[in-house]
C-alpha cells in the first residue's frame, strides 16, 4: 500500500518536488479512503484534521449557499486552505460520484509546508513569496531597456543613418546582419569619425562603427550597465538574447527613469505653467506605472503614488482656473469618488467628481462653479483622465451643489433605496477631498455613515447590490471569460477581478462605519474592529493583494511592449502555477460574497 501511495505522490505536483526520503516518509503517513457519491467530505466551519488528494472520482467544492466553485479530479489537492488558516473549512466538499482519496494528516502536512519551500510556496496560493523591493540599481534590464531598437545593414550611407536618427530622435543605431549585432554606430561617431575624418555620405557605417560592442543580457541588472559605462566610457548598452537584439539601454534611458519618480513629476505638475506643460507631465505615468510594478512595489503603493499624481493635477487645474476666472464667491470643496476617491488609480482611469458649495452661495454664483468644473473636467481629459461615461462629474447640474442639497441627497438615497440609489450611494460612499475647503465634507460624512449604518433595510439593499459583480469562476478549475466584442476570451482584472472586492469593503465601512475610503485600508479596519472575521479577513486580504497585483503586472507588461494598458488579460498570459494561484484567489472572494450575502462575516 505504502508502494502504490508513493507511485500515486510522486507523479502529482507539488509532491513529486520532494526529495526521495521525504516522499518516502509522506507515503507512510498517508491513508486511503473511499467516496460514495454525494458524501460529504467536509462542511464549511468544520475543522479539519487532513489535507485531500483525489486518486479517483470527482469532488464538488461549494460556498455556504451551495454554488459550486470548483469541480476537482484526479491528482487535485483540496482543504489546504483551512489548515493554513484556523484549521476551520471556508467551503465545503461533496463527492460528485464514487471514488477514493489520499488523505494527509495535518500534522504531516505542516511539517512538509515548513520544510519544503516548493511545497509552501504551492499551497500559500493567495500570498505569493514577493520579491525584495528594488531600486535603480537591482532592477533587470528587461523592465527598463527600449524594445526593439532601431538599426540599419552594415552597408548603409552615413548620411542615410544620420537621417535615420534624426527623424526617430535617438542617438544610435546598432549595425545587423540578419539577426547578429555586428556593431553599433552613435552620433558621436558621426562626429568624430566621419564629419571630422571628411568621410563621403555615402560611406558606409562599417567604416564609423563601433564594431563587437559590449552586449548584457534582459536578465542582467542595471547595475551591470552602470559598472560597465563608468569603466568602459560607453553610453548604449544592447541588450541581447539568444544572439538576437532585443533592446538598448542608454545613458538618457537612467537619467530620464531617475527623473520620473511621483515625487518628480508632481513637482513638474505643481509647477506647470499652461495645459501643454501638465499634459505632458501626466503623459509620463505610464513609465511611471511600469517602474514602480518593476521594482516589486506592492499594488497599493503603485496605485497611491499614480493616484497622488492625478490629485496633484487635479489642484494644479484648480488653481489655473482660479487664476482665470478670479477668487470664488463662496468656499466649495472639489471631491473625487471612483477609484481616485479610494486612492486605486491604475494607468487607465477616468475621471469621477463633485462639487461641494457653502450654503451661502447664491444662484448667480452657479455661473462660476460651472465655469471652474467644466475648465477642471477639460484639462483632466485632456490629461488622459477621460470622462466619466456616467457623467458624474461637477460639470453635471446634480453633482454641483450646496451642501445642504447633498445632506438631502444621502437622506433620500438612505431612506428609499431604489436601485438608482444604491449606485449612487455606492459611488459617493467613497467621496474624498481634493481641494477646497475640507471642513464641507467633515460633517457629513460622519453624519451619512450614522445614518446608513443605522438602516437596516438600506443595508441590505446595499449588501445585494454589491454581489452583483462576480469573481470569473468556470467549471473544472477554469475561469470565465469575457464570452464576445473586442476582449473576448480574457478575463476582466477590474470589473470580475478588484470591483467585488471594492464593493465588499465598501460594506464593511458601511457596517462598522468606517471612514476610511481606500479597500485595502478598508478591509484592515474591518478585520481590527472586528466588522469581518480574522479569519475571513485575511483570506479576502490576501486575495486582493495578488489579485491587484496581476491587473498592474498586466499592465505594466502592456507599457513595456508599446501598448495602451487596459483590465482585459488573456489567461494565457498566465502560468499554470499563477492561474491556479489566481483561481484560488477568485474562490475565496466568492466565499466572502456568499457569507455576505447571508448576513455573516465568514467564519466567526
Amino acid at each position: 500500500m505504502p508502494e502504490r501511495s508513493r507511485d500515486i505522490l510522486s507523479q502529482t505536483h507539488p509532491y513529486d518536488s520532494l526529495p526521495a526520503e521525504a516522499l518516502d516518509a509522506l507515503a507512510q503517513d498517508v491513508d486511503r479512503r473511499d467516496m460514495t457519491a454525494g458524501e460529504a467530505i467536509y462542511t464549511q466551519g468544520q475543522r479539519l484534521d487532513a489535507l485531500y488528494l483525489i486518486i479517483r472520482g470527482r469532488v464538488d467544492v461549494t460556498d455556504g449557499s451551495g454554488e459550486i466553485l470548483s469541480i476537482l479530479g484526479p491528482g487535485n489537492s483540496f482543504g489546504e486552505r483551512g489548515l493554513m488558516r484556523d484549521g476551520r473549512a471556508v467551503t465545503s466538499a461533496h463527492a460528485a460520484e464514487e471514488g477514493q482519496l489520499l488523505t494527509i494528516p495535518d500534522r504531516t502536512f505542516r511539517a512538509l509546508v515548513a520544510e519544503h519551500p516548493r511545497v509552501a510556496r504551492f499551497f500559500d496560493r493567495t500570498r505569493p513569496a514577493r520579491a525584495k523591493r528594488q531600486d535603480l540599481t537591482t532592477m533587470s534590464l528587461d523592465d527598463m531597456m527600449t524594445r526593439d531598437p532601431l538599426s540599419v545593414p552594415p552597408d548603409t550611407g552615413i548620411a542615410t543613418a544620420a537621417r535615420k536618427m534624426r527623424d526617430n530622435r535617438v542617438s544610435s543605431l546598432m549595425v545587423t546582419e540578419g539577426d547578429a549585432v555586428i556593431g553599433i554606430v552613435t552620433t558621436r561617431d558621426l562626429t568624430n569619425k566621419a564629419l571630422a575624418e571628411g568621410l563621403p555620405h555615402d560611406a558606409p557605417v562599417r567604416e564609423v562603427m563601433t564594431a563587437d560592442p559590449m552586449s548584457l543580457p534582459p536578465s542582467a541588472l542595471v547595475s551591470d550597465v552602470l559598472h560597465a559605462m563608468v569603466e568602459r566610457r560607453i553610453t548604449h548598452m544592447p541588450v541581447v538574447e539568444g544572439g538576437r537584439l532585443v533592446g538598448m539601454l542608454t545613458q538618457t534611458d537612467l537619467t530620464r527613469f531617475q527623473a520620473t519618480s511621483s515625487a518628480a513629476l508632481i513637482q513638474d505638475i505643481a509647477e506647470a505653467e499652461t495645459l501643454e506643460d501638465l499634459t505632458a507631465s501626466v503623459g509620463r505615468i505610464p513609465q511611471l506605472l511600469m517602474q514602480l510594478v518593476g521594482a516589486h512595489n506592492a499594488h497599493q503603493v503603485v496605485t497611491r503614488l499614480i493616484t497622488d499624481v492625478g490629485d496633484a493635477t487635479t489642484r494644479r487645474l484648480l488653481a489655473m482656473a482660479e487664476a482665470k476666472l478670479g477668487p470664488p464667491p463662496v468656499p466649495y470643496l472639489w471631491l473625487a469618488c471612483g477609484s481616485q476617491g479610494r486612492q486605486e488609480q491604475t494607468g487607465v482611469s477616468d475621471q469621477d467628481n463633485c462639487l461641494i458649495i457653502d450654503d451661502t452661495m447664491r444662484p448667480e454664483d452657479d455661473d462660476y462653479f460651472k465655469a471652474l468644473a467644466t475648465f477642471v473636467s477639460d484639462g483632466l481629459d485632456a490629461c488622459g483622465y477621460f470622462y466619466c461615461p456616467g457623467d458624474m462629474m461637477a460639470t453635471a447640474d446634480r453633482w454641483r451643489q450646496p451642501l445642504r442639497v447633498w445632506r438631502g441627497y444621502f437622506d433620500k438615497w438612505i431612506a428609499t433605496p431604489n436601485p438608482e440609489a444604491q449606485m449612487l450611494a455606492s459611488v459617493m460612499f467613497d467621496l474624498r477631498p481634493i481641494g477646497g475647503d475640507a471642513a464641507l465634507f467633515d460633517d457629513l460624512q460622519a453624519e451619512t455613515l450614522k445614518k446608513a449604518a443605522a438602516n437596516s433595510i438600506f443595508v441590505a439593499h446595499m449588501v445585494s447590490n454589491s454581489l452583483k459583480h462576480t469573481p470569473p469562476l468556470g467549471l473544472f478549475r477554469g475561469f470565465a471569460t469575457v464570452r464576445s466584442g473586442e476582449n473576448k476570451n480574457t478575463l476582466d482584472l477590474k470589473l470580475n477581478g478588484v470591483v467585488p472586492v471594492v464593493d465588499l469593503g465598501r460594506i464593511y465601512a458601511l457596517q462598522g462605519r468606517l471612514t476610511e475610503a481606500n479597500t485595502r485600508a478598508r478591509l484592515v479596519a474591518a478585520i481590527e474592529r472586528g466588522t469581518v472575521s480574522a479569519s475571513g479577513g485575511r483570506d479576502l486580504l490576501d486575495a486582493y493583494d495578488m489579485i491587484a497585483d496581476i491587473r498592474l503586472q498586466h499592465q505594466a507588461a502592456q507599457i513595456r511592449r508599446g501598448e495602451k494598458p487596459d483590465n482585459f488579460m488573456p489567461p494565457t498570459d498566465l502560468s499554470d502555477f499563477e492561474r491556479s494561484h489566481l483561481r484560488d484567489a477568485f474562490v475565496v472572494v466568492k466565499t466572502m460574497q456568499s457569507a455576505a450575502g447571508q448576513g455573516r462575516g465568514y467564519l466567526s
